[in-house]
């Protein structure tokens, strides 16, 4: 039977020891506890041996019949450690940058027309997270990106305790995939180079500041809000605890992405992440001609961040109230 917590859908069963079936004074519910919901795919399962701390706190009563419940100090109790989990964001968002940007920057000087470049940096940032996803979403919640992890936590959908570490082991893979790609690029010829360096590691920007961007600032801000507004909504739904699409949202997540990206790298070569833009605007200050990317790095913080907490709010929304 499925027992409601806070973060964790609990299922019991009851045996023999020392006392009768289902006594809850004996001490013998045996808990099977699936992993918190934020870590949202291929949930793995534990059993915990759980002692009620008093047969009013440990029963409840589900459609009649008597079942337990476990304390609240196991219910964030965990299959992988804390240092999987930051060591699986770590790769994840490493992998990220490491195909996304790469791609970026290794067709800057191929005669690709414009369109197809789109399509290929595009299709990259998708299938990396539809990959990246089910290699660890078993693990972390496979967030790869502060707005994520941030409109989880607002959610309540992970431990508080594990944010900052989260956007830690983020920001140190996003800058270790994007220094190797700038080491890759140093040693090839000077006009890959040179594009590289004019489009600051393929920054994001807006008009001004001398960024060879030409959108207002406001316009971005706008999109890089809905934009990721519908990325992160798009996980908060297809990861809830009871949707149909669970098991396939990896690969909703990754087509989403996709599907960002085609809109906005034309217009401002598409964020959707924090670190997609932060890591290249920092490792691009070697180049004095590159400082825009800085200036303007503000907004591809904020903006993002802003959508995914409106996803957060707009899930709260759509589902059901606790009381229904």
């Amino acid at each position: 039977m499925m027992i409601p917590t806070m973060a964790a859908a609990t299922i019991v069963t009851k045996k023999k020891s020392h006392g009768k079936e289902g006594d809850a004074g004996s001490g013998a519910a045996v808990i099977v506890r699936r992993a918190p919901s934020w870590r949202f795919l291929f949930p793995r399962y534990e059993f915990l041996p759980t002692v009620p701390e008093s047969p009013a706190e440990a029963t409840q009563t589900l459609g009649g019949a008597a079942t337990f419940k476990p304390p609240l100090s196991s219910v964030w109790a965990m299959a992988t450690s804390i240092y999987q989990r930051l060591l699986a964001e770590f790769l994840g968002t490493f992998g990220l940058l490491l195909f996304g940007v790469g791609t970026a920057e290794a067709t800057l000087n191929l005669s690709f027309v414009t369109d197809a470049r789109y399509l290929a940096i595009s299709f990259a940032f998708g299938i990396v997270v539809l990959a990246g996803a089910f290699a660890f979403g078993d693990i972390s919640g496979a967030h790869f990106n502060p707005a994520v992890t941030l409109s989880m936590a607002v959610s309540g959908k992970m431990p508080k305790g594990d944010v900052i570490p989260y956007l830690v082991a983020q920001l140190l893979g996003a800058l270790l995939a994007v220094e190797i790609v700038l080491v890759i690029a140093s040693g090839t010829s000077g006009t890959l180079l040179s594009l590289v360096q004019a489009n600051a590691l393929t920054s994001q920007g807006y008009a001004g500041n001398g960024a060879p961007f030409h959108t207002t600032w406001g316009a971005v801000f706008l999109l890089e809000t809905v934009m990721t507004f519908f990325f992160v909504l798009v996980i908060h739904r297809v990861t809830r605890d009871g949707s149909p699409a669970k098991m396939f949202a990896p690969i909703a997540i990754g087509f989403t992405l996709f599907l960002t990206q085609l809109v906005a790298i034309p217009i401002d070569n598409a964020s959707i992440n924090p670190y997609r833009s932060l890591a290249p605007a920092l490792l691009s200050l070697i180049w004095p001609s590159a400082h825009w990317a800085i200036d303007q790095v503000w907004l591809f913080i904020l903006a993002p961040i802003v959508g995914g907490l409106l996803a957060a709010g707009v899930d709260r929304l759509l589902s059901p109230s606790r009381s229904s």
